[in-house]
């Protein structure tokens, strides 16, 4: 059974948790959560990869998730780029990160994407991207919308409260900034020009906070060797709603990225 940890990372104690080989004896797959995510909402995803890819596997909730240390909101709309850019290049170091991949899903998709945008980390050999954001479209923030509904009149936030220390922190973190007015125009599809590393992207087709013009550009715009993956009968969540063929096509990733890493 994985332990969890915690690390001290900009002042904030941030909850990680590791699965499979033990350190420095296999590559590293680091998993970044979606919005409302946490270590726990992987689920017994983190596990099912290791085996799969035979990859050391490493999960941290991000400050205000989970058992981490909160933070003031609101957060400030560009708090993606911040967490790529400030803080997952010091949570890398404090893992003893040495090689491997960077595995976000949704706003942690986003995030991965932009660290091999804009940081370049040669100790990062590629990326996979589940149901990643480069920008708003009105269907997406319409789900926010409702997920804004369910939180505060169905019962989204008593299931949330189980996973998260403080849950409102966690909900409102993302949810504020999401339906911020200024949101609308957050564009990041320049930094896929910017990627040195290959890329996996998976997305379910019936994803209900992005339609796949997402997965469309980073075809459009990508420099580096990409591969896509489009799940039907799936939503937004890849590793939850189709798990046999999200594990399968990372795994078939690895197996080419990470071949001699060790």
């Amino acid at each position: 059974m994985a332990e969890t940890a915690f690390i001290t990372v900009g002042g904030k104690q941030l909850e990680v948790k590791a699965w499979g080989p033990p350190p420095h004896t296999a590559p590293v797959l680091v998993l970044l959560h979606e919005g409302l995510g946490c270590v726990a909402l992987w689920r017994d995803f983190p596990p099912l990869l290791a085996e799969a890819t035979g990859c050391r596997v490493v999960a941290y909730s991000r400050a205000g998730y989970g058992r981490s240390d909160p933070v003031t909101l609101p957060r400030p709309l560009d708090y993606m780029t911040r967490e790529a850019v400030e803080t997952l290049p010091q949570v890398l170091d404090a893992i003893d990160f040495e090689r491997g991949m960077l595995v976000g899903h949704s706003d942690g998709a986003s995030i991965a994407a932009i660290h091999a945008g804009e940081i370049r980390d040669p100790r990062v050999a590629a990326i996979v991207l589940m149901a990643p954001h480069f920008f708003t479209e009105p269907g997406g923030l319409a789900s926010i919308a409702e997920a804004k509904a369910a939180y505060e009149t169905g019962g989204l936030r008593d299931r949330l409260a189980k996973y998260h220390a403080d849950v409102d922190v966690a909900f409102r973190g993302w949810n504020d900034a999401w339906l911020d007015p200024g949101f609308k125009a957050w564009n990041i599809e320049d930094v896929i020009d910017r990627w040195q590393v290959p890329a996996l992207a998976l997305q379910g087709a019936a994803d209900q906070y992005g339609t796949l013009a997402q997965i469309g550009a980073i075809e459009r715009r990508a420099k580096v060797p990409v591969e896509t993956v489009i799940l039907d009968g799936c939503r937004h969540a890849p590793y939850l709603e189709a798990p046999d063929r999200t594990l399968q096509a990372i795994a078939r990733f690895c197996a080419r990225t990470l071949a001699g890493s060790r």
